[in-house]
């Protein structure tokens, strides 16, 4: 196993320069980076769930709501109109009157 080789006090590094930089402006090497992350990262989990979103609606729409509720397409159009000619066309003969007995304690 090798030694440690001893650096004497006072000799120069391989990162003494930036070292400098980064005592007079922290913000540089330090803040601007942190605050392009956050900015960044922010834009980005913005797409990535706006994706999810339109992934999810997209699958969801497949299913018409014709084929959530079962019904078919080809089936007859509603009109009020008709409906309600095809009510005044029916005839009363169709009901039977019954009566019946009224609630204890009714006279």
């Amino acid at each position: 196993m090798g030694t440690f080789q001893a650096k004497p006090y006072g000799k120069k590094g391989t990162f003494d320069p930036l070292a400098a930089k980064v005592k007079k402006r922290p913000f540089l090497f330090f803040g601007l980076p942190f605050i392009a992350i956050i900015i960044g990262g922010s834009f980005g989990l913005s797409q990535l769930t706006q994706t999810r979103y339109d992934h999810r609606d997209m699958r969801h729409k497949k299913v018409a709501k014709e084929e959530a509720l079962g019904m078919d397409k080809n089936r007859r159009k509603l009109s009020l109109q008709e409906e309600y000619w095809r009510l005044q066309a029916k005839t009363d003969e169709d009901w039977e009157q019954v009566r019946i007995d009224r609630p204890e304690g009714v006279e």
